[in-house]
């Protein structure tokens, strides 16, 4: 049985916010949001750790519809549920908001939409290889922090680095089943399709994993793209404030 760890709070009615990271990463990177969520007046959230990440379980396969129908059972059939997925998290945001009615907004940042084959080449090359055993607490949280593209933002000896990682009293491994980067080739195109409810896709100013061309080609209505100015791929740690607001003016007091 898949077991998906997920924080939550928050009060008990109302929209519930999911919170999705991205390829990598974990729940962890939610703090900076989480903390503005929690201010009187916020909203509930409920923020896994994506299977094959951090705190959950592997998977067997690691397609856009297996991690769908892994987080379908933490949705609430009662309660309107939002969607704000980073990067790989966007797509699968997407991706649930076609199968689960109670998804009635998303919005999906940093995601990469324009796969030429040596990228798709890469992932599925990763997606082969053995856990690799660190020999000390260091080099594995340098090596999550590389994957999770927060180099730079968190410092290796951070708390939250310690979901990303496994201690086999022999070494460190990482959390992550490096069977997660065999997701295939994306289609955004065909989830924007298949999506009924409304999404707002953005990216930070500094993001080199998608520009502001690939996505406007992706939209075909309003609204538009966004541009989040002066952040990058990981705008949640950066400015999580910001990103909040992709769902709406005022969401945070709603």
């Amino acid at each position: 049985m898949t077991h998906v760890y997920a924080a939550h709070g928050g009060p008990d009615e109302g929209p519930v916010l999911l919170l999705l990271h991205g390829l990598g990463a974990t729940a962890e990177v939610w703090r900076g949001a989480i903390a503005l969520l929690d201010e009187p007046g916020g909203p509930a959230w409920l923020a896994p750790d994506l299977p094959g990440h951090g705190r959950s379980s592997w998977l067997t396969s690691y397609s856009f519809g297996d991690y769908a129908e892994a987080l379908r059972p933490l949705v609430p059939a009662d309660r309107e549920v939002w969607v704000l997925g980073h990067s790989m998290g966007g797509m699968i945001g997407l991706e649930l908001a076609s199968r689960t009615p109670a998804v009635t907004r998303v919005a999906a940042f940093g995601v990469k939409v324009h796969w030429p084959p040596e990228d798709v080449a890469g992932a599925a090359k990763q997606a082969t290889r053995t856990p690799k055993t660190y020999p000390t607490h260091a080099e594995a949280a340098t090596r999550y922090l590389k994957l999770s593209g927060l180099v730079g933002l968190v410092e290796p000896d951070d708390p939250s680095v310690e979901a990303g990682l496994r201690d086999e009293k022999y070494g460190w491994q990482l959390a992550q089943d490096p069977a997660t980067f065999g997701f295939g080739t994306p289609d955004i195109a065909d989830l924007l399709a298949r999506v009924d409810c409304p999404v707002r896709l953005a990216r930070g100013e500094y993001d080199a994993m998608v520009t502001d061309a690939q996505l406007a080609a992706v939209v075909a209505d309003a609204p538009g793209p966004v541009t989040l100015t002066g952040l990058g791929h990981n705008a949640q740690v950066e400015d999580p404030a910001r990103v909040l607001d992709l769902l709406g003016a005022h969401f945070r007091k709603m």
